[in-house]
């Protein structure tokens, strides 16, 4: 019998339009507490690399009513959200190692399509549904932390990644001409990729 987790209509992610189709195995917790400075390494890679996307977003898609002024925004958020994340890192003793890349992001961004008015509306749907998954994970571990000040602070981040997926989605509907029935059908289909790229993966002391 497959270990699965069972899919789950309620909102995974918090209170946005990325209703995630499976649940985070109940095993990763237990791990990323155990193997904590391991994911505060790859967190901090997450943060860098997200920084990145808003600034490639932003290159590539200027002419998007609304995109430069949030993703410039969203760039200046995440990178104070990795200068905190180098903070905690450096009172615990920990340096940043190489990145040795994102299986999970990897796997989303093979369902990204080539057309370019197609590539568009997925790469931001794809952005989407990572800030949906980091919201779940990054508040199971503002649950499971026993430092009041480390559980208060990926409380926060969740909170902040609940926001993201949600101006992720309006880009990607803005993207496809304002009509979001077409959006969220697409992004229901790459939901149900992006449950299948976990259970590929494993349990991982990693955000994702």
């Amino acid at each position: 019998m497959s270990s699965r987790p069972t899919p789950s209509r309620r909102p995974l992610s918090g209170e946005g339009p990325v209703i995630l189709h499976s649940a985070t195995d109940p095993r990763w917790l237990p791990l990323a507490l155990e193997n904590f400075d391991a994911v505060l390494v790859d967190h901090a890679h997450c943060e860098k690399k997200a920084a990145a996307n808003a600034l490639s977003l932003l290159q590539a898609y200027p002419d998007l009513p609304g995109l430069p002024a949030q993703m410039a925004r969203l760039a200046r958020e995440e990178s104070a959200h990795l200068a905190r994340v180098l903070d905690i890192m450096e009172a615990r003793g920990l340096t940043l190692t190489k990145d040795s890349g994102d299986p999970y992001a990897q796997g989303l961004q093979k369902l990204v399509r080539t057309p370019a008015a197609e590539r568009r509306t997925d790469r931001l749907l794809v952005a989407a549904i990572i800030e949906a998954r980091s919201c779940e994970r990054l508040s199971l571990l503002a649950e499971g932390l026993t430092d009041p000040a480390l559980a208060r602070f990926y409380g926060e981040l969740a909170q902040s990644e609940d926001g993201h997926q949600s101006l992720f989605f309006r880009l990607a509907v803005t993207a496809s001409g304002g009509d979001d029935a077409p959006v969220r059908e697409r992004m229901e289909w790459m939901l149900g990729h992006e449950a299948r790229v976990l259970e590929d993966i494993g349990v991982r002391a990693a955000i994702h």
